[in-house]
C-alpha cells in the first residue's frame, strides 16, 4: 500500500464535476472529488459540494474532516447537525438523510467498506 498524502486540501485542485443524484433543490448542488486511493477495504479522497439540497445515500461508514463551508446534515433518524469549517464527523454504515449545504463544502474522507 502506497501512502496517500493530500498536501493543502483546501486549495486542492478537483478533478471532477457531477451533479448530486437526488437532488431536492434549485440549483442542482455539484460535487467534485480527486485523488482518491482505494485498497484493503477503504477509499480516501477530498470532495467539495457547492450549494443546494440533496440526499445522501452512502451505505459506507465514512469519516470526513470538514476543510470549508458550512451545512445542516438531516438525518433520517436523530437531530440535525450543523456543520463549519474545522468540524469531523463519523457516519456509520447505511446513514441516510439530507445535507443542506448553505457554503461551498470542502472535506477530506474515508469511506470504509
Amino acid at each position: 500500500m502506497n501512502i496517500s498524502h493530500f498536501k493543502n486540501t483546501a486549495s486542492l485542485l478537483l478533478e471532477e464535476s457531477n451533479p448530486v443524484a437526488v437532488p431536492l433543490s434549485e440549483p442542482v448542488a455539484v460535487t467534485s472529488v480527486t485523488s482518491v486511493e482505494r485498497s484493503d477495504g477503504v477509499e480516501t479522497g477530498v470532495w467539495k459540494c457547492t450549494p443546494g439540497r440533496w440526499r445522501r445515500q452512502i451505505v459506507q461508514q465514512e469519516f470526513c474532516h470538514f476543510i470549508a463551508g458550512r451545512c445542516t446534515f438531516i438525518p433520517d433518524v436523530g437531530e440535525p447537525i450543523a456543520i463549519q469549517a474545522g468540524d469531523a464527523i463519523l457516519f456509520p454504515a447505511n446513514t441516510t438523510g439530507i445535507w443542506d449545504i448553505q457554503e461551498t463544502l470542502r472535506k477530506s474522507y474515508v469511506l470504509i467498506f
